[in-house]
């Protein structure tokens, strides 16, 4: 009977262990669970934005933007004030 009783306290020893283990990787599992969810989050709003970019670089407002400031074009009745700076 002592053996029994010696072994079963052994068994729920060994159990209840475990159960904390396992209550810890759980936990870290679900951490992670919420860095990764808002990762995706992140990467879906920089997906929108990229979209919108994406479309705004098709628009005649862009390559106008672009020809003024990367190229310096201009208009041929536009008049181009230059600072001393």
């Amino acid at each position: 009977m002592t053996v029994t009783v010696l072994a079963l306290v052994i068994i729920m020893a060994v159990v209840g262990f475990h159960s904390i283990s396992l209550r810890q990787k759980e936990a870290q599992y679900a951490a992670r669970e919420q860095e990764l969810l808002q990762l995706m989050e992140q990467e879906e709003k920089r997906t929108e934005e990229l979209k919108q970019f994406e479309t705004y670089t098709k628009t005649k407002k862009y390559a106008e933007e672009v020809a003024r400031d990367k190229l310096g074009f201009v208009y041929d009745n536009e008049i181009i004030f230059k600072g001393t700076e």
